[in-house]
């Protein structure tokens, strides 16, 4: 939450205090797909933590990725109110966004991943971003003078996410998995950048075994029957793309480790 977001909330408090209004929700609007049509929209744009810093303290955020202020993300990451973030479906998406105005905007449009949610009621579309993110709006040398501003209005597209050549899906066993709950975090998704379904396949059988969306872009498959590796992983992007990484995770796996596929959209 940024820190626009508290003053925002201190500002209801108050209202509600001195009998004053409160101030009104705005809902939000239609969720943001993946036709590209190179379209730009209007957003609320706000920021949070550190001003040269990567959102949240601890570099993470709600979708489950760690690590946002190294490379690939380098600290140009945002939080997506709900058409964005798409109660974790969004994780991962990759967005063009610019300001016009105030005179410190330089106009220009630079590239975000979406890593983390916001779902404060205060604009159709709402980008709470890193102030390292926010920062990368305006011109050069006037960085500081346009976090100043605190909220501004920017535009948007959905834009296709690029990686560094040789980048690869990689995936990261969670803390607490075990043959009777496994629970994956998918993460460095060209294209779409999101993921909307992932199965899971033992090495001695045909099927393939849904998983569930536990939150962010964490999903999780709990039974009964403990589950034996190596397992493949197949991956659905928002467009209805589908990967397999086969056997991406051995049969020794541990939790709390990260394995790199092979394969890339």
């Amino acid at each position: 939450m940024g820190s626009v977001s508290y003053v925002l909330a201190a500002a209801v408090l108050a209202a509600l205090v001195s009998g004053g209004a409160c101030i009104p929700k705005v809902p939000p609007g239609p969720n943001i797909t993946t036709n590209y049509n190179n379209q730009w929209l209007s957003a609320k744009a706000t920021w949070y933590g550190r001003p040269t810093g990567s959102g949240p303290k601890d570099n993470g955020g709600a979708c489950g990725i760690k690590d946002v202020n190294l490379a690939p993300y380098n600290g140009m990451i945002a939080c997506g109110n709900v058409p964005i973030f798409k109660d974790g479906k969004g994780c991962g998406s990759c967005y063009e966004i610019k300001c016009q105005k105030p005179s410190p905007c330089s106009d220009k449009p630079i590239t975000i991943f979406i890593t983390d949610k916001n779902y404060e009621p205060i604009a159709p579309y709402h980008i709470d971003l890193s102030g390292t993110a926010f920062g990368a709006m305006a011109t050069p040398g006037k960085e500081q003078t346009l976090r100043s501003f605190g909220e501004l209005e920017l535009q948007f597209r959905r834009v296709r996410c690029k990686y560094a050549p040789g980048t690869k899906i990689t995936f990261h066993v969670e803390k607490g998995s075990n043959p009777n709950y496994l629970a994956v975090l998918v993460k460095f998704v060209s294209d779409d950048g999101d993921v909307v379904q992932m199965d899971i396949q033992e090495s001695k059988s045909p099927a393939w075994i849904p998983l569930t969306l536990s939150w962010g872009a964490i999903w999780r498959w709990d039974g009964a029957k403990p589950l034996k590796g190596p397992f493949s992983i197949r991956v659905t992007s928002e467009s209805g793309k589908k990967l397999i990484a086969k056997d991406v995770i051995p049969a020794n796996w541990k939790a709390d480790t990260v394995y790199t596929s092979n394969v890339q959209f």
